[in-house]
């Protein structure tokens, strides 16, 4: 059994990371593993380890023919028996399906949106659930919405698990250390940087030499320039700080006393599990399946999305009740390594890839 990922860009998002753990664990549970990026590259890039065989396909649009071709030569040149690909990568992977009807095609949707699936486009994805494999759903919202719109029949919820780097320090984050507040999330709009913001505004009224670090991939969109807008309009210049991508996050975790995550939709994101394993105390907004992980106080603050008063009171009892705090992050990281396990999830995909 050969097992391609596949993947559109490396950049440090929940998909992209999901691919890459993905592709290093399976090194040593099948014949060989291998991970295919088809439209950019990234930071992402350098936690590849090794023995995982790669290409880059730079795909230039949709219907890249040359694109296509390659990776069609490539799966037959390596005799890859199944490929894995992963959020927006299903359609390339259908084309390389319908011409190799043989290959086992397996997607995983990773879709961050969960709460908003009405609005989800699903024509193009319709048609291609037909010639999908198998499909595993990281939370159970999406296998719900899968099994009453899409034409896969066999479905799975697989929740994410993570894993932390090894990647040397590169990153040194601002601050005092013992006091910074670390939210690890691309510049998306489901993030909801801007409730984040303003609850830590009003944290800084009794905690003022606290700071807030934001480190995820900077779109340099309308909205990333509505985060730093409000950053320089409410003069916090010096204590909310934009990092943009960073390959060491283990490193920037070790840095970080809290981490917070105010998305407003979410699948399962593996930032609330990375916080986990770093021992972290956590607040997280209750959607997707956050509640899964943070399913009591023990475990850390599940706090409802876009409230402002409720994040800065979380916020606020963590860095007043530190002993708390850390015991939070010490049962969190407990929960994770038993329930959200590398060993656990990697044997049932692999479980899964046998019995197609």
């Amino acid at each position: 059994m050969k097992v391609l990922q596949l993947i559109d860009t490396l950049e440090t998002g929940g998909a992209e990371r999901v691919a890459v753990n993905f592709a290093n664990a399976l090194v040593a549970k099948v014949d060989a593993s291998y991970l295919c990026t088809t439209r950019r590259e990234g930071t992402l890039k350098s936690n590849i380890e090794t023995k995982v065989g790669y290409i880059f396909l730079n795909r230039k649009s949709t219907f890249d023919v040359n694109a296509v071709r390659r990776l069609y030569a490539f799966v037959k040149h390596e005799q890859i028996t199944h490929i894995h690909a992963h959020a927006t990568s299903f359609f390339i992977a259908t084309i390389i399906k319908i011409f190799n009807p043989k290959l086992k095609l397996i997607w995983h949707d990773h879709y961050g949106e969960s709460e908003f699936l009405n609005q989800r486009p699903k024509t193009v994805l319709k048609f291609c659930s037909k010639f999908f494999d198998h499909l595993f759903c990281v939370n159970s919202k999406l296998k719900n919405w899968a099994t009453t719109t899409l034409k896969t029949k066999s479905i799975s919820h697989l929740p994410n698990y993570a894993v932390l780097d090894h990647q040397p320090q590169k990153t040194v984050l601002k601050g005092t250390k013992g006091k910074r507040i670390i939210c690890l999330a691309n510049l998306r709009p489901q993030k909801d940087h801007i409730t984040l913001l303003k609850a830590f505004k009003t944290t800084l009224i009794n905690y003022p030499d606290w700071t807030l670090h934001l480190v995820g991939k900077d779109f340099k969109d309308a909205y990333s320039n509505t985060i730093k807008t409000y950053i320089t309009a409410e003069a916090l210049e010096h204590s909310v700080f934009i990092y943009g991508s960073c390959s060491d996050v283990s490193a920037v975790l070790k840095q970080s006393s809290i981490g917070v995550l105010s998305s407003k939709s979410e699948g399962l994101p593996l930032a609330i599990l990375e916080y986990g394993l770093a021992a972290l105390p956590v607040i997280a907004t209750n959607v997707g399946d956050c509640n899964l992980v943070i399913s009591n106080e023990t475990y850390g603050k599940l706090i409802p999305s876009k409230d402002v008063s409720e994040l800065k009171n979380a916020i606020e009892y963590y860095i007043s009740n530190t002993e708390t705090a850390k015991l939070a992050g010490k049962h969190l990281k407990l929960k994770i390594e038993n329930d959200f396990s590398k060993h656990a999830t990697v044997k049932n995909v692999v479980a899964v890839y046998k019995s197609l």
